[in-house]
């Protein structure tokens, strides 16, 4: 899982020093596990938000995480054009690469820790496909796609693309060097990442090495949830196990805790996770398909916009 890594994390900003005597961790309130499923033409993917409401989950709507899987040449899967209203997908590319194109003439390549983010908008049409390349020889696949929902107010702006690289996330260390974060969106510890949002949230990637520990102050007015892409560890203070492929739902607080697996007497990995909150927006949800909206209206209104082709159209050629 190389993403982006560093040969010396001690040369990285340390995170400040928590003080457990004025501010508060957050406890674990539910842990969940990811059902498997397939997406688009047939690639797998993990459903990281099974089984958590969505007053829990707000301003987040949907995450998958794709892969990790290694193709054969000819296996690898994208999605075919579709539509988006309301909300705004970003796409972190762990390893392998995939490549978008969209309806108002944005896109490009994504590859081992780029991020793409699409501000859909009032509406646009877009493509995932891994280039033809990786088509013919194969190879590893793993990344996440995380739907961020708008609020009533940005739900009819301008469609917009945001390609951030990987040399724009800002890095991070633990105080024992023994943990990686790499800030893709928001601010932690006052260090801000490179994406742009319209909904106030917090995104990061963070490695933790065996039997290391990282102590991450956390935005006080976000939720937070704690999605392990890779290895074994635990969250909180308490030592709650986790897995890849599990969801912690953390309560309200200043700091969360991670640790990476205390088991050193076996071939130990480190624990990658993906930390995300954001400040909740608290309005009516309807969602189906490709389209978040407020209302059951606003939805028929997105189908019947994009039947009449108001969506864009999809470029000659594709």
């Amino acid at each position: 899982m190389p993403a982006v890594t560093v040969t010396d994390d001690l040369l990285l900003p340390q995170v400040r020093t928590i003080d457990s005597d004025t501010e508060r961790e957050r406890t674990l309130r539910q842990l969940t596990n990811a059902p498997s499923g397939l997406e688009g033409e047939g690639f797998p993917v993990r459903r990281a938000f099974f089984g958590v409401t969505d007053a829990d989950l707000d301003p987040f709507i949907h995450m998958d995480q794709m892969g990790e899987v290694e193709y054969a040449p000819g296996e690898p899967k994208g999605t075919p054009w579709h539509p988006h209203r309301g909300f705004e997908t970003v796409t972190y590319m762990i390893d392998g690469t995939f490549q978008h194109r969209d309806s108002i003439g944005g896109g490009g390549l994504i590859s081992d820790g780029d991020t793409q983010w699409m501000t859909a908008g009032a509406g646009i049409l877009h493509i995932e496909r891994p280039p033809a390349e990786l088509v013919a020889s194969g190879g590893l696949f793993h990344g996440v796609q995380l739907w961020v929902n708008l609020p009533r107010r940005a739900k009819w702006i301008d469609p917009k693309y945001q390609d951030i690289s990987r040399d724009q996330l800002v890095l991070l260390r633990s105080r024992d060097g023994g943990a990686l974060v790499r800030v893709i969106a928001g601010s932690i510890d006052g260090n801000e990442g490179p994406g742009s949002t319209h909904t106030p949230i917090t995104l990061a990637h963070a490695s933790v090495m065996p039997g290391a520990r990282l102590e991450l102050p956390w935005p006080r007015h976000h939720n937070s949830l704690v999605y392990v892409l890779g290895g074994t560890g635990t969250v909180g203070s308490a030592g709650q196990p986790v897995r890849t492929g599990q969801l912690a739902v953390l309560r309200d607080g200043d700091f969360l805790v991670v640790t990476g697996t205390e088991d050193l007497s076996s071939p130990a990995t480190q624990l990658d996770l993906l930390l995300l909150g954001g400040e909740p927006i608290g309005e009516p949800v309807a969602k189906y398909g490709p389209f978040v909206m407020n209302s059951p209206d606003e939805l028929q209104q997105a189908f019947d916009d994009f039947r009449a082709g108001k969506m864009g159209t999809i470029p000659h050629g594709e």
